[in-house]
């Protein structure tokens, strides 16, 4: 078996929380809005505890953070996809405080 990495899957208490995890190169990559999910906070209070990390010098962004292509169907146009970066971050961020 190749054993490249375990990945947990987190719940709220009433069990409704879905997390999908991007797990490359050994790492699980994690958008804002899951890490907020995860932590039971806001999208806008993640952006902005991220950005307080990176400003204070705790972390180098360059480190924590990498841009994945998402594609998704077009909203307006049927059979059509389109595709955006988004930004997603390592565990090594999420250690920073937003569980307290």
């Amino acid at each position: 078996m190749d054993d490249k990495g375990n990945i947990i899957i987190y719940r709220s208490d009433d069990g409704n929380v879905k997390l999908d995890v991007r797990l490359e190169d050994e790492t699980v990559w994690l958008t804002q809005d899951q890490i907020g999910q995860l932590f039971g906070k806001s999208r806008s209070t993640i952006t902005e505890h991220i950005s307080n990390i990176f400003k204070e010098g705790e972390l180098d962004e360059k480190v924590v953070c990498r841009k994945f292509r998402h594609t998704t169907q077009h909203g307006a146009i049927a059979d059509k996809i389109q595709s955006k970066e988004v930004n997603l971050y390592n565990p090594n961020v999420e250690k920073y405080g937003f569980a307290s």
